[in-house]
């Protein structure tokens, strides 16, 4: 140590808080989280744009995490997600990357292919309608 450095008891010697310092390259930071790939965002889209024409859902956040993507639906940008479509590579040995999760927070359906778990959201675009 020498004369000038500052002597700190009581924390650590790290970063002042509020400070982000990363060590991680913009490029190395992307990788270290999870994206939908093309493929998946094709399919997810595909679902969403029948519904936004349907009148179901008016707006969606797609969220990049460390463990996760999350492609939130809302019926209003005010709200809280209606459902919630992730992926979690971690879970794609065991229970499938992918699941749907409603607004309560109960997993609709869970599994390892994208396209059979976003079945269960086309189901509740189906409605009864009266014939005249």
């Amino acid at each position: 140590m020498s004369d000038i450095t500052p002597l700190r008891f009581g924390r650590s010697a790290g970063p002042e808080p509020g400070l982000a310092v990363s060590l991680l390259s913009g490029r190395e930071r992307d990788a270290a989280r999870v994206f939908f790939g093309r493929a998946e965002l094709n399919l997810i889209l595909s679902i969403y744009g029948h519904m936004v024409a349907a009148g179901e859902w008016r707006d969606y956040a797609i969220d990049s995490l460390k463990d996760a993507a999350v492609f939130s639906v809302f019926r209003r940008t005010s709200e809280v997600p209606l459902y919630r479509i992730e992926k979690q590579p971690k879970l794609a040995r065991r229970q499938g990357a992918y699941a749907v999760v409603a607004a309560s927070g109960h997993v609709l359906k869970r599994g390892h292919d994208l396209r059979q778990v976003l079945k269960v959201l086309e189901r509740k675009a189906l409605r009864l309608v009266e014939a005249e």
